[in-house]
């Protein structure tokens, strides 16, 4: 257990330790923007690109990043010296120099990882201005991707590839054109994406957001003419209690459908009976391949997503026992 000085305390760390979690493990604090560590999945990402976690190591002639530098014996670190906030600083100054300033408008805006980080080192005015980049945005049924708002740490990359097992975006071209999107440049829909979210999920800017249709839906309420009616599949009812603080698996059916009724819904319809149907219907082909000696075991899902990765990946038909979609 090598002994390591941080900011002139003394600790015991791990030798599978870098500064980073060293410092994280000791209660303190050191920004990141590429660096992801999602220990549940076994996920890590750690390209050492935004440069944004540069640290003092004493000994060293230059500053080291904190997500890569391996801990040592004796190894004597400053977290929040002059030298490495000054680093830190003109990192997130040359990322903001290429990035759009939209942030009352962006999607992120108060959740935004980059915005966070520049308020923290007090980013006001920024010397770096130049050219910037003019990219089209990608906007899909259920993801809007914004190439100009990628700061390239590739945490998307990481889950789409390594996680997901899709495959479909990658860091393209070099320097000032460097970017992370689907091969050839092709739209989400083009592509063999799931719409899955986790991408969307991991992104610390706005560059990758979920697309929303408030708008569209208050329009419709707000239309008298029209006479608007919501159907809620049964799973909304526990999921979204959690989203108001309810312990997991809370059922909110009654909030939930007074909610919707108090939005302007003038019907409010359960897929319950929907549900029930698809089981018994799934339970009966089940049972027939079962009593005679059909293809199994036998797959099935609802979800569009996870249909599609099942085409997509397994076009051979070696997963041709998925049992149709009932709708």
């Amino acid at each position: 257990m090598p002994k390591v000085y941080i900011n002139d305390h003394e600790f015991e760390a791990s030798e599978k330790d870098t500064v980073l979690t060293a410092v994280q493990k000791f209660g303190g604090y050191i920004p990141t923007l590429c660096y992801m560590n999602l220990k549940d999945i076994n996920i890590e990402n750690k390209p050492s690109s935004c440069r944004v976690c540069m640290v003092e190591i004493e000994g060293r002639r230059t500053l080291a990043p904190a997500c890569t530098t391996p801990v040592f014996e004796g190894m004597k670190v400053k977290t929040h010296s002059r030298m490495a906030v000054e680093a830190r600083r003109t990192a997130v100054q040359l990322l903001l120099s290429d990035h759009p300033q939209d942030c009352l408008k962006c999607p992120k805006n108060g959740d935004c990882e980059l915005q966070k980080i520049a308020s923290e080192l007090n980013i006001v005015n920024n010397p770096y201005l130049g050219k910037t980049s003019n990219y089209d945005l990608d906007i899909s049924a259920a993801i809007i991707r914004d190439p100009n708002k990628c700061i390239m740490c590739r945490r998307c990359e990481t889950m789409c590839n390594e996680f997901q097992t899709v495959g479909v975006l990658s860091a393209i071209d070099r320097g000032f054109g460097a970017v992370v999107k689907p091969s050839f440049d092709m739209p989400l829909e083009e592509t063999t994406c799931t719409f899955c979210g986790q991408c969307v999920a991991v992104c610390p800017t706005g560059a990758l957001v979920e697309r929303s249709y408030i708008d569209e839906v208050w329009k419709e309420l707000e239309n008298e003419e029209k006479h608007v009616v919501v159907q809620t599949a049964p799973a909304v009812r526990v999921a979204l209690a959690e989203e108001f603080g309810y312990e997991p698996g809370t059922i909110s059916t009654g909030k939930l459908v007074g909610a919707l009724k108090l939005m302007g819904f003038d019907k409010v319809f359960d897929t319950n009976f929907g549900a029930d149907l698809t089981i018994m219907e799934e339970a009966t082909e089940f049972k027939e391949r079962l009593e005679n000696g059909g293809f199994l075991p036998m797959l099935t899902s609802c979800c569009p997503g996870w249909v599609k990765f099942i085409e997509h990946q397994f076009p051979d038909g070696s997963l041709s026992n998925m049992v149709d979609r009932i709708d």
